[in-house]
């Protein structure tokens, strides 16, 4: 099948399944949700079939370090929230993405080491997150809400894995972990419940990051030796094993 087929069918329906679920499940889950490799996961496969293994492989290690920009965006939105209105919250924690971003492009990091520390970020930030009750819901995503998001994710995807050959795999990798879906969330949530619901879902994010790190883990170790198939769905068994355990500890940390 043609790849740029491949991508118009796979994106929209990953997408689109889990923001369904999302809706369904509240803030917290919608953030967990949103930590999986929606974006990311198919950019680097496409990349794979497209390029070959070792941009790919290369490519993956950029998305770990950006784990560490997104984690950078997570503090900030919730300092910023529980200060300010949402407005100063998503331009302050999208400008602390951007230079974290374009610090980390001149840097690589070896791989153990980079998704060590990807993972104490995520830890010591989940230990500064406040506590707060959610304010009552005012207002529901409208009919246009998951459409809007299957063609932004969409484009994105097609955009990144079209531009990858001009701008390196590190900065492509880098460039993957943008948080257009979890900046859609927690704005609404913001907006809509206050400031804890914002930190509800950026809470959900963080518990998701740890299976989103695996994931590239296991494809940056597997897919030159393996091949994309046995990498990608090493990738995936990983991610949605870990992903299970942090549901369950996300769960009980907020019954």
């Amino acid at each position: 099948m043609d790849i740029f087929i491949l991508k118009l069918i796979l994106a929209p329906l990953i997408i689109g399944s889990a923001s369904l679920a999302g809706r369904r499940w509240g803030p917290a889950i919608s953030g967990w949700i949103v930590g999986l490799p929606l974006t990311s996961g198919p950019v680097i496969f496409f990349l794979a079939l497209s390029r070959d293994e070792t941009f790919a492989a290369n490519a993956a290690l950029g998305v770990i370090s950006g784990g560490i920009s997104l984690v950078a965006y997570t503090l900030t939105y919730v300092w910023l929230a529980n200060r300010f209105r949402w407005q100063a919250a998503l331009t302050g924690s999208l400008l602390v993405f951007t230079a974290c971003t374009a610090v980390l492009q001149n840097f690589t990091f070896p791989l153990i080491p980079i998704f060590l520390s990807v993972c104490v970020a995520i830890l010591v930030t989940l230990n500064l997150l406040p506590n707060g009750e959610m304010e009552e819901a005012n207002a529901q995503p409208g009919p246009w809400d998951i459409p809007a998001r299957i063609l932004i994710g969409t484009s994105f995807i097609l955009l990144l894995t079209w531009i990858a050959p001009f701008i390196g795999p590190h900065l492509t990798g880098l460039l993957t972990t943008i948080p257009i879906y979890v900046t859609i969330l927690t704005v609404f949530a913001h907006r809509h419940q206050g400031s804890a619901a914002a930190v509800h879902v950026l809470r959900g994010l963080l518990y998701g990051l740890f299976a989103f790190a695996s994931f590239f883990l296991t494809v940056k170790l597997l897919i030159e030796r393996a091949g994309i198939a046995m990498a990608f769905v090493s990738a995936l068994a990983v991610a949605l094993t870990i992903q299970g355990a942090t549901l369950w500890l996300l769960r009980q940390a907020h019954k």
